[in-house]
């Protein structure tokens, strides 16, 4: 399975943090890695997304339906995401719009074994494989970018 991890896009300040907007800066950060994310996803990708304006704008960048998910708000738990993108049994690509420190927390429990505070920066993208080598599985990291390389 591949699961795909983008965090939104430069964002505004904001109190009322469900509906902070993308700053000019992070609508062109979202254009570009969104149209990288559709030329290179598999047409069979989900795409799940916070229910955060700046996370639903920053998923709308790819040109693909996706579900809003409750689950993946700002706060989410590892454990949430993995389980709303169905990891690790997935059959197709998912793709998760998301927030720090939550993707961080995710890349470490998959890469390291454990929940650890790493760097996921606005607009990047972290591109996982879990791949079964004769009965042992692994998580292989396939690509990590970020807007300013588009």
């Amino acid at each position: 399975m591949d699961l795909i991890l983008w965090r939104h896009a430069e964002a505004e300040d904001g109190e009322r943090d469900l509906e902070r907007r993308l700053t000019k800066k992070g609508r062109d950060q979202a254009a570009r890695v969104g149209i990288w994310l559709n030329v290179h996803l598999p047409p069979t990708t989900s795409v799940l997304a916070s229910p955060a304006e700046r996370t639903l704008e920053t998923a709308r960048a790819v040109g693909r339906p996706f579900k809003t998910v409750a689950a993946l708000a700002p706060g989410a738990s590892v454990a949430a995401v993995l389980a709303a993108a169905h990891w690790p049994n997935a059959r197709d690509p998912v793709l998760v719009v998301g927030h720090q420190p939550t993707l961080g927390g995710v890349v470490s429990f998959l890469i390291a074994g454990h929940e650890d505070y790493w760097t996921v920066s606005k607009g990047a993208v972290w591109w996982l494989s879990n791949r079964d080598r004769g009965g042992h599985t692994a998580v292989a990291v396939r690509l990590v970018i970020g807007p300013d390389f588009l």
